[in-house]
Order: structure tokens, then C-alpha cells, then sequence
């Protein structure tokens, strides 16, 4: 069993990444120490294994999407209904915070199997192993936002945001608004996700290889499969996807922000328990990364229980609901996406 595990279910080294900012003007900026030492980056009654052997709330997640996807499918083979289409939207969004929640090592111990919960392309465009070893180089909390290091900033140097053409300078900075950021965003994302593959050196890697076959070929039989059930042609189901990335990109619209301290540049945003439920609390995202392994349903617990530890840790990057955010950057920019991320000063203050 563990053979055949293994030759399904690969455990891969990090993935080289293509960071949707990368410019070879940017020079390698060694990593800074973190403010903290691991052992303070939770209160002092923690237990980081407490989590029961089988994590029922995840796997009723999973029962949830997939069931709920199935169901969505099902409802609109009976009668076409356009909200079943938006149930699709919804459900794919979720799937990816779960897929988040997988590559974190829940809900088994076993990482082949969390793997195989997370590898049907319901949300179409990532690989799961493209998004692990992407988000899991995030977890570098010493070179957040840093363009060119973290693979998920929102920011350019200045230099490289002001070399850019006028047409893309509008577009860079129209994504920091929350209109932009589910409407442009994915298009963005897109094209820095695919873009390496028309580079011949990208394919001579043999992980890369089977990474985006295994990928290919479900996603072929998947839209095939949603197309002879439900009716939903392929066209149909990718202009699905869009929507889906831009609700599951509203989450990280000012999830961090360029700071002199690495813990300071990451948000808990006090949310309503529909955005909690979508995005499985990564909404409290300082105690995210503060700790990775925490399951998503031990996280508001712990928050509630030490909220001025975490605020005190983050310095104070507080935001409450999501809706108040979208509608006061609804079309106006948050912030610049040209601008200083390293080696900040004790009193930088964020530039809005």
C-alpha cells in the first residue's frame, strides 16, 4: 500500500517558483531575523497537539465541497438555474481555502492523502504542488511582501513599478482596489502561472513534467466528465473559474502590508462568520503564520483566548469586515504597488 502510495501520490521537493513580480533588476536580499523566537510566537498554554487523531471538522468540509459541487452540478442538469452556476463559484472559492488547509498537513497525517483531497482542479487552474511549494515559500515571514521573494506580495520595487508602461502601471494599481482585485487579479494571476511554460528550460525538470500532466489530464477528464453530467460545456465551467479565483483573492486584498518588523506586516482581520466559513478563518491570518500547523478550527479559540498577544505581535494591523473594506476601496487604491518593502526602518508607517 505505502508502494502504491507512493508511486500515485509523489512526495516533491519545493517546485522552482515564478512569483508574479519577478524582475531580474531585483537584486537577493538576504533574509532578516525574525522579531521573535519561535518558542514566543504563541501564549505560553498553547499546545500545538492538541489536534485529535482525526479531524472530523475538516473532513465535513470536504463532505460539504464535494458534496455541495456534486449537488450544484446536479441542479443545474434538472433545470439550468444561473444560481446553480453561482453556487459553483462559491463552492470552487471554498475548495481552495480547503486546499490551503491540505497543504498545512491537514486533516490526516498522511501527506500523500491530503494530497489526493486536494488534486481534482474543481478550481481549475493550479497544481496542487504548484500552489504547496508557492505558498509554503510565503511562510518565509522574513521576506514578506518582498517582491521577487514571496511569492504571493502585492507590492514592486519603486524603481520597477516606475519602468513599467503606463498601461500596466494603471492596471498594477488598479488591483489595490477591491474592484480590481476580483476583476483584474485573476487575469494577473493567471499569466504568471502559465507564462513559464512556454520556456523550454521550466520543462526540463521531470517533477514539473508529471506535476502539470497529472494536472492536465484530470482537469480534460474533469470538464469532460461536468460536461456529459451536468451539460456545463468546457467553456462554460472555465469562465466559471474566474469569478471563483476573485472571490478566493478578496481574502488577501490587505492580508499584508510592507513593514519593518515581519510580524507586523500580517493582518487578523475580525470577520462575519460567512467570510470566517469561506476562507476556514485564515482571516485571522497573523495567528495563521504564527502557526501554520493550527487547524482551521482551533484558530478563533485561540485568538479570542490571547487576542492582545497576537495584536500586541502584529502591531496592532487590525481590520474588521470585509464588506467595510470593499466598499471604502471599492475604487479607490489602498495603497501604492510601488513601493519600499526591505530593509524598512523601526518608524516606517505604511504608505496609503
Amino acid at each position: 500500500m505505502r508502494r502504491l502510495s507512493t508511486l500515485l501520490f509523489p512526495q516533491y521537493h519545493p517546485i522552482p517558483l515564478s512569483p508574479p513580480f519577478s524582475h531580474p533588476s531585483i537584486p537577493h536580499t538576504p533574509p532578516m531575523p525574525l522579531a521573535l523566537a519561535p518558542s514566543q510566537l504563541a501564549p505560553p498554554d498553547y499546545d500545538p497537539h492538541a489536534d485529535a487523531l482525526v479531524e472530523w471538522p475538516t473532513w465535513l468540509i470536504c463532505l460539504a465541497i464535494y458534496g455541495g459541487w456534486f449537488g450544484a452540478l446536479s441542479w443545474y442538469r434538472t433545470d439550468a438555474s444561473a444560481w446553480a452556476l453561482v453556487l459553483i463559484v462559491v463552492l470552487a472559492a471554498w475548495y481552495m481555502s480547503l486546499q490551503h488547509e491540505l497543504v498545512h498537513g491537514h486533516p490526516t497525517r498522511h501527506a500523500w492523502l491530503n494530497r489526493a483531497l486536494g488534486l481534482l482542479p474543481i478550481a481549475v487552474w493550479y497544481p496542487f504542488d504548484i500552489y504547496r511549494n508557492s505558498h509554503l515559500a510565503h511562510h518565509r515571514d522574513e521576506v514578506l511582501t518582498y517582491p521577487g521573494q514571496d511569492p504571493e506580495s502585492n507590492y514592486l520595487d519603486p524603481a520597477d513599478f516606475g519602468s513599467r508602461s503606463a498601461p500596466l502601471r494603471f492596471l498594477l494599481a488598479a488591483q489595490r482596489t477591491a474592484l480590481g482585485r476580483f476583476c483584474i487579479t485573476p487575469a494577473f494571476a493567471i499569466f504568471h502561472l502559465l507564462r513559464p511554460l512556454f520556456s523550454a528550460d521550466y520543462w526540463q525538470s521531470p517533477r514539473l513534467r508529471w506535476t502539470w500532466a497529472q494536472h492536465a489530464l484530470l482537469l480534460v477528464l474533469m470538464l469532460w466528465a461536468v460536461d456529459i453530467y451536468a451539460d456545463i460545456s468546457p467553456w462554460l465551467y472555465l469562465a466559471l473559474s474566474y469569478p471563483c479565483l476573485g472571490l478566493a483573492f478578496m481574502r488577501s486584498f490587505y492580508e499584508h502590508r510592507p513593514a519593518a518588523d515581519p510580524q507586523h506586516r500580517i493582518v487578523i482581520h475580525e470577520a462575519g462568520w460567512l467570510w470566517r466559513v469561506l476562507y476556514l478563518n485564515n482571516n485571522y491570518h497573523a495567528v495563521h503564520h504564527a502557526q501554520p500547523k493550527l487547524a482551521w478550527y482551533r484558530i478563533p479559540a485561540l485568538y479570542r483566548a490571547h487576542r492582545d498577544h497576537f495584536l500586541t505581535r502584529n502591531g496592532g494591523y487590525l481590520l474588521t469586515g470585509y464588506l467595510a473594506l470593499f466598499a471604502r476601496y471599492a475604487l479607490r487604491p489602498l495603497d501604492t504597488p510601488g513601493q519600499q518593502t526591505r530593509a524598512l526602518n523601526a518608524d516606517y508607517r505604511h504608505i496609503e
